[in-house]
């Protein structure tokens, strides 16, 4: 009996032990519902641990699944498919860039990209779907349906043995990158990267990070600093000073001082860029969801200037309320995406160029004998022209344009049939919209948004009574006194 008694107290005791035992936990157990710890990453924040330490510039940083804590589930099953492929073929291949940023951050990637040691021409061969682009910087293309996975193969720099001939990689007098296909290893291909968030590599196999340029400390410190010498890379690339300031909006990180200190000086830079990249530039920073943050960032560098030099102009110098018509559109554009409704650059074009095209198109009635109609499309033709030189803006968004400013001109005229055929016109929706900020932001058009807002929202009976209201004459409006021949009347 006394054995018995000892045995069992020997095991009450094991048991005792085993609840009061520390734990070990795993990734897995820190994501199970209804669990939280002190380790758990908040999505504004890459970690609460401490802030990792500086190292030396392409030194590697491995950052293991458990620090990272990246849900594997978040990761894109079309780009692993990518990166599993390549592996198959003995290539490296990780996934790499903003993709990896977001996901530390806590928000959704828009995309997914792929780096491997893999050549386009090698890399091409392995996807059924996939096409080669580019010269200047020659990419692979996969797509999966709807989506587009882009694969790049690691760069080297331009003084690279591999580049004896300068065939694969070239730079102008004036520092700026004409060819950058020279071929490396993951390291160079990280300090060939722009800002040190974007250096980060995930990879498949043991799902940890690789990081050679300080961009897991740099993303704990919400920071955007510049790989290598900003000066230097500013000029290889001048729109990488539009980056800067789209990252510091997007993110809301502060530009570190050395990165942000010439980009006054260099901006002038940007002049020489393609019309077409720029204009894909102002849509993302404009177009994104942070409009009105990316905004105060180019207004802060100098920068909004080479992307609407006309807008810009005016600021300065215009009676019209254009700097509070900005901020109301992009605003407007920011509230609309992150309600998941679309938007067209042609109507943020149109918007932003509005008061520009105005002012030209009065200067117009005062100098020619034209129609107001007839002035307009000669005011629009100017306006247009002199922006493409700085934004390519394609016809099939230049031509939509034309028609809401028309519709500006039109919309005061709403007498008899005119007023339903109007709400009928299919830019009518974008028009309207563009009254509603332009009365936002302070223009006095006499009510002129409301009586179209009550006339969609009223029924037959009322539409009826409201166009009774309204002289089968023109609407009274304000004359214009003509600076020559005052006998001939308004334009207006």
């Amino acid at each position: 009996m006394q054995e018995l008694l000892i045995i069992l107290l020997l095991i009450v005791c094991a048991a005792l032990a085993y609840r009061l035992m520390p734990r070990h936990k795993t990734p897995a157990d820190d994501q199970t519902p209804g669990k939280t710890t002190a380790n758990t990453t908040a999505p504004e924040q890459v970690s609460t641990q401490v802030v990792a330490e500086y190292l030396p510039l392409g030194h590697k940083r491995i950052i293991p699944e458990k620090a990272h804590r990246i849900p594997r589930q978040r990761l894109d099953d079309n780009a692993m498919k990518v990166v599993y492929r390549l592996h198959d073929a003995g290539h490296d291949s990780f996934l790499v860039g903003g993709c990896i940023r977001d996901l530390l951050l806590g928000q959704k990637p828009k995309d997914f990209d792929v780096a491997t040691s893999a050549h386009p021409e090698e890399a091409v061969e392995l996807f059924h779907r996939g096409r080669l682009i580019g010269r200047r910087f020659k990419l692979l293309h996969v797509r999966f349906g709807r989506e587009l996975i882009e694969v790049a193969t690691f760069r080297a720099g331009h003084d690279s043995e591999d580049n004896d001939d300068g065939e694969q990689g070239r730079q102008a007098a004036n520092g700026m990158i004409l060819r950058d296909n020279v071929y490396g290893t993951i390291e160079e291909d990280a300090l060939r990267r722009d800002f040190t968030v974007n250096a980060l590599y995930y990879c498949a196999k043991d799902y940890s990070i690789y990081d050679f340029a300080n961009g897991y400390p740099d993303l704990q410190q919400r920071i955007i600093r510049m790989i290598g010498d900003p000066a230097l890379r500013y000029r290889e690339d001048p729109v990488r000073m539009l980056r800067a300031a789209r990252f510091a909006a997007k993110l809301g990180f502060e530009i570190e001082p050395a990165t942000a200190a010439p980009i006054h000086e260099l901006s002038g830079l940007l002049a020489r860029i393609a019309p077409a990249r720029l204009f894909d530039e102002a849509l993302k920073l404009l177009q994104s969801g942070y409009g009105a943050a990316a905004y105060r960032q180019l207004q802060r560098f100098d920068l909004f200037r080479y992307l609407f030099p006309l807008t810009h102009a005016q600021l300065e110098a215009s009676d019209w309320p254009i700097a509070a018509l900005i901020q109301q559109v992009l605003k407007n554009t920011d509230r609309r995406l992150e309600q998941g409704k679309s938007v067209t650059p042609a109507f943020m074009f149109a918007a932003l160029l509005w008061y520009p095209l105005y002012q030209r198109y009065l200067e117009i009635l005062d100098e020619d004998e034209l129609p107001p109609l007839q002035a307009l499309h000669e005011a629009a033709n100017q306006i247009l022209s002199a922006q493409v030189k700085a934004t390519a803006i394609p016809r099939r968004f230049s031509a939509p344009m034309r028609e809401i400013w028309e519709l500006q001109l039109r919309l005061p005229r709403y007498q008899g049939k005119r007023a339903d055929q109007l709400l009928s016109h299919p830019r009518f929706r974008a028009a309207y919209d563009l009254v509603l900020l332009r009365e936002s932001a302070g223009e006095d058009l006499q009510g002129l948004g409301q009586w179209w807002t009550d006339y969609q929202h009223g029924n037959e009976g009322q539409r009826r009574d409201m166009l009774s209201d309204v002289s089968t004459d023109e609407r009274p409006r304000k004359r214009r006194r003509r600076r020559r021949k005052p006998s001939s009347g308004s334009h207006d």
